[in-house]
Protein backbone atom coordinates (compact mmCIF):
# COMPACT_ATOMS: atom_id res chain seq x y z
CA UNK A 1 0.00 0.00 0.00
CA UNK A 2 2.48 2.38 0.26
CA UNK A 3 4.54 1.87 -2.45
CA UNK A 4 1.37 2.38 -4.32
CA UNK A 5 0.81 5.53 -2.62
CA UNK A 6 4.33 7.08 -3.61
CA UNK A 7 4.18 5.31 -7.31
CA UNK A 8 0.48 7.48 -7.28
CA UNK A 9 2.62 10.28 -5.73
CA UNK A 10 4.66 10.19 -8.88
CA UNK A 11 2.61 9.55 -11.60
CA UNK A 12 0.41 12.74 -10.60
CA UNK A 13 3.61 14.67 -10.34
CA UNK A 14 4.22 13.88 -13.61
CA UNK A 15 0.41 14.89 -15.24
CA UNK A 16 1.31 18.18 -12.70
CA UNK A 17 4.50 19.43 -14.55
CA UNK A 18 2.94 18.48 -18.13
CA UNK A 19 -0.77 18.99 -18.08
CA UNK A 20 -2.57 21.94 -19.88
CA UNK A 21 -4.61 23.48 -16.91
CA UNK A 22 -3.33 25.22 -13.68
CA UNK A 23 -4.67 24.24 -10.33
CA UNK A 24 -4.41 25.15 -7.29
CA UNK A 25 -4.73 22.41 -4.36
CA UNK A 26 -8.41 21.31 -3.58
CA UNK A 27 -8.39 22.21 0.26
CA UNK A 28 -5.68 23.73 2.13
CA UNK A 29 -4.20 26.77 1.79
CA UNK A 30 -0.37 27.97 -0.42
CA UNK A 31 1.29 31.27 0.93
CA UNK A 32 4.26 31.63 -1.49
CA UNK A 33 6.58 34.10 -0.85
CA UNK A 34 9.28 36.21 -3.38
CA UNK A 35 11.97 36.40 -0.57
CA UNK A 36 13.15 39.15 2.01
CA UNK A 37 9.92 38.18 3.70
CA UNK A 38 9.21 40.85 6.57
CA UNK A 39 5.25 41.77 6.57
CA UNK A 40 4.08 41.43 9.78
CA UNK A 41 0.77 40.86 7.96
CA UNK A 42 1.78 37.59 6.16
CA UNK A 43 3.31 35.77 8.53
CA UNK A 44 0.13 36.68 10.84
CA UNK A 45 -1.70 34.77 7.78
CA UNK A 46 0.46 31.97 7.98
CA UNK A 47 -0.26 31.37 11.85
CA UNK A 48 -3.95 31.68 11.18
CA UNK A 49 -4.33 29.15 8.80
CA UNK A 50 -2.21 26.86 10.56
CA UNK A 51 -4.28 27.33 13.89
CA UNK A 52 -4.30 30.69 14.97
CA UNK A 53 -2.36 32.35 17.60
CA UNK A 54 -0.85 30.06 20.56
CA UNK A 55 -2.59 26.93 18.74
CA UNK A 56 -0.50 26.67 15.44
CA UNK A 57 2.48 24.02 15.17
CA UNK A 58 4.44 24.63 12.12
CA UNK A 59 6.99 22.65 10.51
CA UNK A 60 9.85 24.52 9.48
CA UNK A 61 11.95 23.10 6.95
CA UNK A 62 15.53 24.72 6.13
CA UNK A 63 16.78 22.51 3.83
CA UNK A 64 17.14 24.75 0.95
CA UNK A 65 19.78 26.52 2.90
CA UNK A 66 22.27 23.77 2.66
CA UNK A 67 23.14 21.27 5.50
CA UNK A 68 24.29 23.71 8.03
CA UNK A 69 21.16 23.21 10.53
CA UNK A 70 23.40 23.57 13.67
CA UNK A 71 21.60 23.77 17.78
CA UNK A 72 22.21 27.22 17.17
CA UNK A 73 20.06 27.62 14.05
CA UNK A 74 17.39 25.66 15.07
CA UNK A 75 16.62 28.10 18.03
CA UNK A 76 16.23 30.68 16.15
CA UNK A 77 14.23 29.45 14.15
CA UNK A 78 12.00 28.01 17.08
CA UNK A 79 12.48 31.83 18.82
CA UNK A 80 11.32 33.51 15.46
CA UNK A 81 8.36 31.53 14.95
CA UNK A 82 7.07 31.93 18.39
CA UNK A 83 7.46 35.09 18.03
CA UNK A 84 4.90 35.30 14.96
CA UNK A 85 2.46 33.39 17.52
CA UNK A 86 2.87 29.78 17.17
CA UNK A 87 2.23 27.32 19.83
CA UNK A 88 4.95 24.45 18.76
CA UNK A 89 7.71 24.62 16.27
CA UNK A 90 9.14 21.71 14.90
CA UNK A 91 12.59 21.92 12.73
CA UNK A 92 12.56 19.03 9.86
CA UNK A 93 15.38 18.62 7.73
CA UNK A 94 17.74 16.11 6.18
CA UNK A 95 20.06 15.72 2.59
CA UNK A 96 18.73 11.76 2.47
CA UNK A 97 15.85 10.91 0.81
CA UNK A 98 15.85 7.43 2.21
CA UNK A 99 15.42 9.27 5.61
CA UNK A 100 12.44 11.10 4.23
CA UNK A 101 10.93 8.37 2.90
CA UNK A 102 10.49 6.70 6.64
CA UNK A 103 7.48 6.84 8.86
CA UNK A 104 9.70 7.94 11.71
CA UNK A 105 11.28 11.12 10.55
CA UNK A 106 8.03 12.39 8.73
CA UNK A 107 5.41 11.75 10.96
CA UNK A 108 5.80 15.13 12.69
CA UNK A 109 3.84 16.33 9.47
CA UNK A 110 0.92 14.36 10.82
CA UNK A 111 0.56 16.82 13.93
CA UNK A 112 1.34 19.90 12.21
CA UNK A 113 -1.18 23.09 11.00
CA UNK A 114 1.64 24.16 8.89
CA UNK A 115 4.74 24.24 6.93
CA UNK A 116 7.17 26.39 6.00
CA UNK A 117 9.79 26.55 3.82
CA UNK A 118 13.27 28.33 4.35
CA UNK A 119 15.38 29.98 1.55
CA UNK A 120 18.35 28.90 -0.41
CA UNK A 121 18.45 26.52 -3.24
CA UNK A 122 15.40 24.74 -4.85
CA UNK A 123 16.90 21.51 -5.68
CA UNK A 124 18.00 20.71 -2.19
CA UNK A 125 14.34 20.46 -1.56
CA UNK A 126 14.08 18.57 -4.94
CA UNK A 127 16.64 16.48 -3.73
CA UNK A 128 15.74 15.52 -0.39
CA UNK A 129 11.75 15.17 -0.44
CA UNK A 130 11.03 14.76 -3.85
CA UNK A 131 8.67 11.25 -4.16
CA UNK A 132 9.07 10.20 -0.38
CA UNK A 133 6.82 10.38 2.81
CA UNK A 134 7.57 13.66 4.02
CA UNK A 135 6.14 14.63 0.30
CA UNK A 136 3.11 12.30 0.41
CA UNK A 137 2.70 14.13 3.73
CA UNK A 138 2.56 17.66 2.84
CA UNK A 139 -0.45 16.85 0.09
CA UNK A 140 -2.08 15.18 3.33
CA UNK A 141 -1.49 18.42 5.37
CA UNK A 142 -3.64 20.26 2.66
CA UNK A 143 -6.24 17.91 1.97
CA UNK A 144 -7.07 18.71 5.87
CA UNK A 145 -7.01 22.03 5.25
CA UNK A 146 -3.42 23.07 6.39
CA UNK A 147 -1.18 25.65 5.09
CA UNK A 148 2.08 25.30 3.57
CA UNK A 149 4.36 28.30 2.66
CA UNK A 150 7.55 29.42 1.88
CA UNK A 151 10.07 32.06 0.59
CA UNK A 152 12.39 32.61 -1.75
CA UNK A 153 13.47 28.87 -2.62
CA UNK A 154 10.41 27.80 -0.58
CA UNK A 155 8.09 29.44 -3.24
CA UNK A 156 9.74 28.19 -6.25
CA UNK A 157 9.80 24.54 -5.00
CA UNK A 158 5.56 24.70 -4.88
CA UNK A 159 5.27 24.77 -8.61
CA UNK A 160 5.83 21.77 -10.68
CA UNK A 161 8.17 23.22 -13.04
CA UNK A 162 11.72 23.78 -10.74
CA UNK A 163 12.78 27.51 -12.03
CA UNK A 164 16.39 28.42 -11.53
CA UNK A 165 16.69 24.37 -10.45
CA UNK A 166 20.30 23.81 -11.73
CA UNK A 167 23.44 23.00 -9.22
CA UNK A 168 25.48 25.07 -10.97
CA UNK A 169 23.57 28.50 -9.83
CA UNK A 170 20.56 30.36 -9.72
CA UNK A 171 21.25 32.13 -12.89
CA UNK A 172 19.98 29.32 -14.89
CA UNK A 173 16.47 29.14 -15.53
CA UNK A 174 16.26 25.58 -17.16
CA UNK A 175 19.11 23.47 -15.41
CA UNK A 176 19.30 20.13 -14.23
CA UNK A 177 16.66 20.01 -12.13
CA UNK A 178 13.01 20.83 -13.84
CA UNK A 179 10.63 19.03 -11.44
CA UNK A 180 8.80 20.53 -8.24
CA UNK A 181 6.34 19.93 -5.34
CA UNK A 182 3.64 20.34 -7.60
CA UNK A 183 1.53 21.65 -4.85
CA UNK A 184 0.06 23.70 -8.13
CA UNK A 185 -0.15 22.50 -11.62
CA UNK A 186 1.51 23.38 -14.82
CA UNK A 187 3.36 26.24 -13.22
CA UNK A 188 6.63 28.02 -12.86
CA UNK A 189 7.39 30.09 -9.84
CA UNK A 190 10.36 32.61 -9.80
CA UNK A 191 11.36 34.96 -6.87
CA UNK A 192 13.52 38.64 -6.07
CA UNK A 193 11.78 39.46 -9.23
CA UNK A 194 11.87 43.50 -9.19
CA UNK A 195 14.61 43.27 -6.88
CA UNK A 196 17.27 41.62 -9.29
CA UNK A 197 15.80 42.93 -12.23
CA UNK A 198 14.25 39.36 -13.44
CA UNK A 199 10.89 40.73 -14.84
CA UNK A 200 12.00 39.13 -18.43
CA UNK A 201 13.61 35.62 -16.90
CA UNK A 202 10.17 33.42 -16.84
CA UNK A 203 9.74 33.92 -21.10
CA UNK A 204 13.24 31.67 -21.46
CA UNK A 205 10.90 29.16 -19.51
CA UNK A 206 7.72 30.38 -21.68
CA UNK A 207 9.32 29.71 -25.02
CA UNK A 208 9.70 25.94 -24.26
CA UNK A 209 7.09 25.40 -22.14
CA UNK A 210 4.42 27.44 -23.54
CA UNK A 211 1.48 25.94 -22.32
CA UNK A 212 3.05 26.95 -18.42
CA UNK A 213 1.97 29.53 -16.02
CA UNK A 214 4.59 31.57 -15.13
CA UNK A 215 4.46 33.71 -12.13
CA UNK A 216 7.51 36.12 -10.51
CA UNK A 217 7.40 37.85 -7.10
CA UNK A 218 8.94 40.35 -5.68
CA UNK A 219 10.30 40.28 -2.65
CA UNK A 220 8.31 41.16 0.75
CA UNK A 221 5.03 40.06 -1.53
CA UNK A 222 3.18 36.88 -1.53
CA UNK A 223 0.46 35.33 -3.44
CA UNK A 224 -2.36 33.76 -0.85
CA UNK A 225 -3.66 30.71 -3.13
CA UNK A 226 -7.39 29.26 -2.02
CA UNK A 227 -8.35 26.83 -4.64
CA UNK A 228 -7.56 28.03 -8.65
CA UNK A 229 -7.29 31.10 -7.02
CA UNK A 230 -4.95 33.41 -5.23
CA UNK A 231 -4.66 37.26 -4.07
CA UNK A 232 -2.21 38.89 -4.22
CA UNK A 233 -0.53 39.83 -0.28
CA UNK A 234 2.58 42.28 0.82
CA UNK A 235 4.24 45.26 0.02
CA UNK A 236 5.49 45.06 -3.84
CA UNK A 237 4.27 43.36 -7.29
CA UNK A 238 3.67 40.13 -8.36
CA UNK A 239 4.09 39.82 -12.60
CA UNK A 240 1.80 37.32 -14.46
CA UNK A 241 2.66 35.45 -17.51
CA UNK A 242 -0.19 34.55 -19.49
CA UNK A 243 -0.11 35.24 -23.13
CA UNK A 244 -2.15 38.21 -22.51
CA UNK A 245 -1.75 41.95 -21.44
CA UNK A 246 -3.60 45.26 -20.63
CA UNK A 247 -3.66 47.58 -23.05
CA UNK A 248 -4.04 50.89 -21.18
CA UNK A 249 -5.35 52.40 -24.73
CA UNK A 250 -8.48 50.27 -25.29
CA UNK A 251 -8.77 49.74 -21.79
CA UNK A 252 -9.21 45.71 -22.40
CA UNK A 253 -6.94 42.55 -21.94
CA UNK A 254 -5.17 41.56 -25.17
CA UNK A 255 -3.46 39.08 -25.94
CA UNK A 256 0.21 38.96 -26.80
CA UNK A 257 1.29 38.82 -30.80
CA UNK A 258 4.25 36.28 -31.47
CA UNK A 259 7.06 37.49 -29.64
CA UNK A 260 5.66 40.14 -27.48
CA UNK A 261 7.14 40.36 -23.99
CA UNK A 262 4.49 41.73 -22.00
CA UNK A 263 2.94 40.26 -18.82
CA UNK A 264 0.64 41.09 -15.58
CA UNK A 265 1.83 43.15 -13.00
CA UNK A 266 -0.53 43.09 -9.76
CA UNK A 267 -0.56 44.95 -6.40
CA UNK A 268 -1.57 43.93 -2.86
CA UNK A 269 -5.31 43.04 -2.97
CA UNK A 270 -5.42 42.01 -6.35
CA UNK A 271 -6.58 38.42 -7.36
CA UNK A 272 -6.31 35.93 -10.06
CA UNK A 273 -7.92 32.63 -11.44
CA UNK A 274 -5.10 30.06 -12.50
CA UNK A 275 -7.65 28.21 -14.32
CA UNK A 276 -9.32 30.37 -16.46
CA UNK A 277 -6.12 32.40 -17.09
CA UNK A 278 -7.68 35.86 -15.98
CA UNK A 279 -7.45 38.89 -13.54
CA UNK A 280 -10.49 38.51 -11.62
CA UNK A 281 -13.59 40.79 -12.55
CA UNK A 282 -13.33 43.96 -10.18
CA UNK A 283 -9.98 43.70 -9.07
CA UNK A 284 -8.40 46.05 -11.17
Amino acid sequence: MKKLSLTLLCIFLTVSLFSQTTEGPKSGHLIIAGGALKDPSVYAKIIELAGGEGKAHIVVIPTAGGDNVTPEVIKRIEQDWKGFGAAKVSVLHTTDPKEANTEAFSKVIDEAGGVYFLGGRQWRLADSYLNTKVHEKFFNLLKRDGVIAGSSAGATIQGSYLARGDTKGSNIMMGDHEVGLGFISNIAIDQHTLARNRQFDMFEILAKYPKLLGVALDEDTAMLVSGNEFEVIGQSYIMIYDGTHWNQTTGKYEANVEGEQKFHVLRAGRRYDMTERKVVSGSR
